[in-house]
């Protein structure tokens, strides 16, 4: 027997091939779009993946600060505190109102008698205190003579010491006044108008010791010169001033105070005259001697 070798056939295997190609592209082309999809997928699952693991992220947060609201907060321990109890006020006890007690008379200065100076008059003596209504208002008044210019003054007893009404003056002031009139002079240089009005103050100020600056002022030995009318005015009227008062104090007449004043004065001026004599002769024998 024959045996029959069967020959491969040449034409099927590259048509086997050209078909399998186009399959193989087939494929090829089917399989790219399954991987772009697959791709896709894999975006797309992943973003909402990203976005779970957030909010399980947050809502474990919240849920962690909630339950830690939840939980119930540590009671402390209460703590033993010493306090002292406060004091109690005592009850306010009510103070008696003093009732209200009419006033009574005011108490006078002076008193019928009394001897006074008046700023403007020098010494006088109040004879009398009396009741008037003026201008529909009572008022008391004091009514002060001076006896030497034959005047009656009436002054309210509530202005008495406004209007520079005063007692006379004590030993201290006295002896005050006679060391003022045993100093020198001290005569300012302006124009004898101004001066006259300052001394004319001083007189009716009602201060002895001001009175004492203007008679020591004014006062003219008769080794100095003539004094002008209206100085020597002043000073007559500064010096009974002084002197009315130094006599209502030591209980003698007016006239006679006045004297006593007056030779004070001038034993007062022989004697600086002597001292300024002599320091002027003692000054020309030093001069002599240094020469």
């Amino acid at each position: 027997m024959k045996k029959t070798v069967k020959k491969p056939a040449k034409s099927k295997k590259p048509a086997a091939k050209a078909k399998s190609a186009p399959k193989a592209k087939a494929t090829a082309s089917k399989t790219k779009p399954k991987l772009v999809k697959s791709k896709a997928k894999v975006k797309v699952i992943a973003k909402p993946v990203a976005k779970k693991t957030i909010l399980t992220k947050v809502t474990g947060s919240v849920k962690s600060v909630k339950a830690a609201a939840a939980a119930p907060a540590p009671v402390a321990k209460p703590v033993a505190i010493a306090v002292k109890p406060a004091p109690v006020p005592a009850p306010a006890v009510a103070k008696p109102v003093a009732a209200a007690v009419p006033a009574g008379p005011k108490k006078l200065s002076f008193k019928i008698g009394d001897l006074i100076v008046y700023p403007a008059h020098g010494v006088g003596k109040i004879s009398a205190i009396e009741e008037q209504e003026i201008a529909g208002a009572k008022l008391e008044l004091y009514i002060v003579d001076f006896e030497r210019e034959k005047l009656r003054l009436k002054v309210p007893t509530n202005r008495a010491e406004q209007k520079g009404m005063r007692r006379l003056a004590d030993r201290s002031v006295i002896e005050h006044a006679m060391k003022v009139i045993r100093g020198r002079a001290r005569i300012k240089r302006t124009m004898w108008s101004r001066r006259a009005q300052e001394y004319d103050a001083k007189i009716n100020s009602g201060d002895l010791i001001a009175v004492a600056e203007v008679v020591r002022d004014l006062y003219r030995s008769d080794r100095q010169p003539e004094q002008s009318y209206s100085e020597r005015q002043l000073f007559e009227q500064a010096l009974f001033r002084m002197a009315r008062e130094l006599a209502a104090v030591r209980k003698i007449d007016d006239d006679q105070s006045v004297k006593e004043l007056s030779e004070f004065l001038a034993k007062n001026a022989k004697r600086a005259a002597a001292a300024g004599e002599k320091a002027a002769e003692e000054e020309a024998a030093a001069a002599e001697e240094a020469a």
